[in-house]
């Protein structure tokens, strides 16, 4: 497969063909550092790309947005299997003709191929919206019969609602299970990759603004590897039982005081603030409050779960998982409006650095505001992906005209995640004696490239 690299020196990607055999590569045309017969190794490539990141990762404010491509990461490792796609919902009972053809021509639209269930939840929501308007004065159907009974449709419509999103929720569960019941060895391989791809990014001294984590993904993932790497995450959320979304936006951190020491808090490590841009499988919306239940992560459904919640009755519309948009209409509904708010704020500020890993660039809401992001000079944003098949990333950034502020790693290597942690990414720790380590052997002259790339100036 075709990789391709940008750094903050290459003034375009340089492609970088793969040979099987001995796993070099050579690029396709001359380029600052490197020549088309020369056989570049990975060593080379983390000479080059390992202490870039590590400068970037030591920007004034660093965000994180995580798209799909990691959980496929996880559960291809994990598994060993190709995650499923989201599926496609064949037995629509009502205006499935009209549904199957708007879906089709909006993903054509976006540049897809075909539609998903994302779309058709997306779909038969703005349905149920009009059907809504036209029978608002609706009392008794007219005599004679009109051909349509838009009353009865709509009431048939928000059936098959709760029944897509509760397919919906099940293939999100079915992932989380699936990892959840892999051979252990590999489970437990799969994890420590996870851990030390997210301290990677939040092994910061405290004395830097908090990694912020953004995410399209329904999964519990993140937060699973979160919790096995230590890594306290603050959200909107306030409470024990059942945790409600809070619209304030106070500053909330973790802070301990030093032995000996009184009155001096100081900010705890390991510590990053976190927002799920589109909802997540254990949010649930419940007389005019969001809130989040308990729901383990792998179990096989949340219905038991929203049965509690509903006193008895499972009302899957309640669950806060709300598909892409086409016309951004959840932007400006609660409590989407406050996630993107959030977005915008982290991301559109001097001196700021936005890495994107497995997202594809297909949701034009988000896509907006790294564009406006890029309209200040000191930020910047890495792109790491596995593959660009609807060509989507490559159009963004000759779209945006900032190619100078973006960082590319595409391809199978590059996007790999053990590939990525072994090679690429920062050392994921804080290491004060590495640090006082590397200025000794730098004072004294005998300071190798490779430990210099590790020690990445930390403060």
């Amino acid at each position: 497969m075709i990789q391709y690299l940008k750094l903050g020196d290459d003034r375009s990607p340089v492609q970088l063909d793969s040979n099987a055999d001995n796993g070099t590569f050579k690029v396709d045309d001359d380029c600052a550092w490197a020549k088309t017969e020369d056989e570049i190794t990975p060593d080379f490539l983390r000479s080059r790309i390992e202490p870039w990141l590590t400068a970037l990762f030591q920007s004034e404010h660093l965000n994180l947005l995580v798209g799909s491509g990691l959980s496929s990461a996880v559960q291809q490792s994990a598994t060993g299997k190709s995650p499923q796609g989201m599926g496609w919902i064949t037995d629509l009972k009502v205006c499935k003709a009209e549904i199957d053809s708007y879906v089709t021509a909006n993903a054509k639209a976006l540049g897809r191929n075909a539609g998903n269930i994302e779309d058709q939840i997306r779909s038969i929501n703005e349905l149920i919206k009009g059907l809504e308007i036209l029978t608002a004065n609706y009392v008794l159907p007219p005599v004679p019969p009109v051909p349509r009974n838009f009353q009865n449709e709509l009431n048939e419509l928000k059936k098959e609602l709760s029944r897509c999103l509760k397919s919906f929720s099940d293939s999100v569960s079915d992932g989380e299970k699936s990892i959840r019941d892999a051979a252990p060895e590999q489970k437990t391989q799969t994890f420590n990759y996870l851990v030390n791809f997210l301290m990677s990014f939040s092994s910061r001294t405290a004395t830097r603004d908090r990694l912020h984590i953004f995410t399209t993904n329904y999964d519990r993932i993140i937060e699973t590897g979160a919790e096995l790497a230590g890594l306290r995450l603050v959200d909107r959320f306030v409470g024990s039982i059942a945790p409600i979304f809070r619209s304030s936006r106070l500053e909330v951190d973790y802070h301990y005081n030093p032995p000996g020491i009184r009155g001096e808090p100081r900010y705890l490590e390991g510590v990053a603030r976190f927002t799920k841009l589109h909802g997540s499988l254990d949010w649930y919306e419940n007389e005019g409050a969001i809130r989040r239940f308990g729901l383990p992560f792998g179990a096989a459904s949340v219905e038991p779960f929203l049965q509690v919640e509903g006193a008895g009755t499972a009302n899957y519309q309640q669950l806060m998982i709300y598909p892409n948009s086409v016309k951004d209409r959840e932007t400006s509904e609660y409590p989407y409006v406050e996630l993107f708010r959030d977005l915008a704020s982290a991301t559109c500020r001097p001196n700021s650095t936005l890495v994107t890993y497995g997202y594809s660039f297909g949701d034009e809401h988000i896509n907006r505001v790294l564009t406006d992001m890029l309209t200040i000079p000191s930020t910047h944003i890495v792109i790491i992906a596995y593959g660009d098949p609807l060509g989507r990333i490559m159009r963004f950034i000759k779209d945006c005209g900032r190619q100078a502020q973006i960082s590319l790693l595409l391809g199978d290597h590059f996007g790999d995640l053990k590939t990525l942690v072994d090679y690429y990414l920062p050392k994921a720790a804080i290491d004060r004696s590495s640090i006082r380590m590397a200025e000794l052997l730098k004072s004294r002259g005998l300071y190798p490239a490779a430990i210099q790339s590790k020690s990445g100036g930390e403060e």
